[in-house]
């Protein structure tokens, strides 16, 4: 239970720090253009907003244009299927058709009071949503704006530890940059060809479907299952098996391509672990978290793989400068006052 709360406030601040470490790039770069820390974060926030703002809008007008006719089409699928049943090699009776779907009907009456509780209780789940969203976009504005200074506080609790803590820190934080920029590039990679391969078989919805699919990515190997599974359903209902096959066939390539082609020279090593241990920290994450737990407990884990060997790590001992020999002390030159050898003695 305590956990369960508590997710309320450790989510938005993961993902806070995940938003961090993609936009930070664009805030230092102002920064060193010649603006004060806290333009340079505006302009960051504003610009990403704008961006996500942007795409909203267009997706939506796109998925309300394109709706009716998908459903025309699946409409017409459905038809399709049902003639197929009846004359292809499965032989059904109508009437067999007709129970299946009376006993669909009836399982979603009698699961219609879960739905409507689920509906009731939506309100309350919209409010926690938005707030988390406001701790979010805080802890970000934060971040982008004052993490060097944030991060200097933090170590003056560690004492003679805060040497361990910051090396360990840093390599954290690079870890985090490393995955983040190389799982959006990923994505964007993923998306984009699922994309064009969506509209040029003429799908509708192609690009929500290649949104689904790019969000979907920075869930290692569950999301791809299921944005993939959606986008074969949709090319199932509007086109028919033959591209629903196809379209299989190019998702599976295109997602060994990026399993052993792009994610190795992209994101390279800043995360090494075997899939069984994805499989578990998915499922962990998604356990506490849901959703975003899922999406954050990857990066998480990998944060707190690398920092664990700098903070046992000793900082390595200089070697010792090597000590110059002293220069050979000059022979005296003989002068007026040396005896003469052979010379009289006065």
């Amino acid at each position: 239970m305590i956990l369960a709360r508590l997710s309320f406030v450790t989510l938005p601040v993961a993902i806070a720090f995940l938003l961090t470490a993609l936009l930070y790039p664009i805030t230092s770069r102002l920064r060193r253009a010649g603006f004060r820390p806290i333009y340079a974060t505006w302009t960051t926030m504003l610009v990403a907003l704008a961006f996500i703002g942007g795409l909203g809008f267009l997706i939506g007008n796109r998925a309300n244009d394109e709706f009716p006719g998908l459903v025309a089409q699946i409409q017409q699928t459905a038809r399709d299927v049902q003639a197929w049943l009846l004359t292809g090699p499965l032989h059904l009776r109508e009437a067999q058709i007709a129970d299946f779907v009376e006993e669909l009907t009836r399982q979603i009456n009698e699961q219609r009071s879960q739905i409507t509780d689920t509906v009731l209780t939506g309100a309350t789940a919209l409010v926690e949503a938005l707030a988390a969203i406001v701790l979010l976009l805080f802890v970000t504005f934060f971040l982008l704006k004052d993490g060097d200074r944030i991060w200097a506080w933090f170590l003056r609790a560690f004492g003679g530890a805060a040497d361990r803590v910051d090396r360990a820190g840093r390599a954290a934080w690079r870890t985090l940059s490393h995955y983040v920029l190389g799982t959006v590039a990923v994505a964007a990679v993923h998306a984009l060809v699922i994309g064009i391969v969506l509209a040029g078989m003429r799908v509708p919805l192609w690009a929500p479907l290649a949104v689904l699919i790019f969000f979907a990515s920075f869930i290692p190997i569950v999301g791809i299952f299921f944005a993939g599974g959606v986008a074969t359903l949709v090319v199932f209902g509007s086109q028919g098996w033959v591209y629903a096959l196809i379209f299989v066939g190019v998702l599976v390539v295109e997602q060994q391509l990026e399993n052993h082609v792009l994610q190795p020279l992209i994101v390279g090593r800043a995360l090494e672990f075997h899939p069984l241990a994805i499989i578990i920290v998915l499922a962990v994450g998604g356990i506490i978290g849901g959703i975003a737990g899922a999406v954050v407990a990857v990066p998480v884990t990998a944060v707190i793989y690398r920092a664990l060997p700098e903070l046992r790590r000793d900082r390595p001992v200089e070697p010792p400068k090597p000590v110059e020999p002293n220069p050979p002390e000059p022979e005296p030159s003989p002068g007026a006052g040396d005896a003469v050898p052979g010379g009289p003695n006065r």
